[in-house]
């Protein structure tokens, strides 16, 4: 199993016919994604093709989820319409939307997160990197790849990754892969303020997925999302986790990277983020090179 998406899963690109989303269009169709359809508004009627693959384009989510059957959508749509964009795909009844766009203002964020109350649709980003369910097969293609992340990094395996942080998902992701553990699911959900999931959602899909054996929990300064998810886990997770925490050198006040990554209380810390995840029965990394190891030993492998 894994969670959220696996190889069956039927993926349309909104901003397909970009230069960002054409591309990763591509890259998900080498590793095997079910890419079934391309929303622009405007150039409905087109195709977009790649290694044999021969996409439709159509103008709405709408048209494209009644055509083709989806159920995940990738969004790379500019941030001044990606907003729009999420509720597009929410009101055309997409079991998961995942918004890879960087940049989106935050009010539009907060009105889009609004309108999401009450929905069936899990919203993963924005300003992420997408989740990868890895394939089965030798190379691990023929998974699901949503997003931008590197899928030739992937194999199949137990280990579930959640991660605020793209690069560092992709550091766990190749620390996992070369020490022979391999990933179920990995699920970059973001730096931004306001986002959709949560570092204690995916703890509690992956605590409940009988594939994934161990856990990742990458975050970085900001925000309380770490802490909350080590609490919950210190009374309900029953499988081993592995933490890091990004931001140790940084000032209070300043942002660092993400819009998220900013120091606005005691908690808000690298070190004391920190701590509560060790207080929580975490095993915490000090450096990124340390993310597996740190695994290993949380795990007892």
């Amino acid at each position: 199993m894994a969670i959220l998406v696996d190889e069956n899963t039927k993926v349309l690109v909104q901003g397909i016919t970009g230069g960002f989303g054409g591309k990763h269009a591509q890259l998900s169709l080498d590793y095997g994604t079910k890419l079934v359809a391309g929303v622009t508004p405007g150039k409905g009627g087109q195709v977009f093709e790649h290694g044999g693959h021969k996409v439709p384009i159509f103008d709405t989510v709408e048209q494209a989820v009644r055509e083709t059957g989806a159920t995940a959508s990738a969004i790379f749509v500019p941030p001044p319409f990606a907003a729009d964009a999420i509720l597009e795909a929410v009101d055309a009844g997409m079991a998961l939307v995942v918004a890879i766009t960087e940049g989106i203002p935050v009010m539009d964020m907060m009105r889009a997160k609004e309108a999401m109350c009450g929905s069936s649709s899990r919203l993963i980003g924005p300003n992420c990197p997408g989740i990868v369910t890895p394939g089965r097969g030798p190379d691990s293609s023929g998974g699901c790849r949503i997003g931008i992340a590197p899928g030739y990094i992937h194999q199949r395996g137990k280990v579930g990754i959640v991660s605020r942080s793209g690069t560092l998902t992709y550091e766990a992701v190749w620390q996992t892969t070369q020490l022979g553990f391999g990933q179920s699911t990995c699920v970059g959900i973001g730096g931004d303020p306001i986002n959709g999931t949560s570092h204690l959602d995916c703890l509690k899909l992956f605590n409940e997925d009988p594939e994934t054996e161990a856990i990742i929990m990458i975050g970085e300064i900001g925000g309380s999302a770490e802490a909350e998810g080590a609490r919950w886990a210190k009374e309900f997770c029953t499988k081993p986790i592995a933490g890091f925490i990004a931001g140790a050198t940084a000032p209070p006040g300043r942002r660092m990277g993400h819009a998220g990554a900013i120091v606005g209380g005691a908690e808000d810390t690298a070190e004391a983020k920190k701590a509560i995840l060790a207080e929580c029965g975490i095993t915490v990394a000090e450096t990124p090179a340390e993310i597996g190891t740190a695994l290993a030993r949380a795990a007892g492998w």
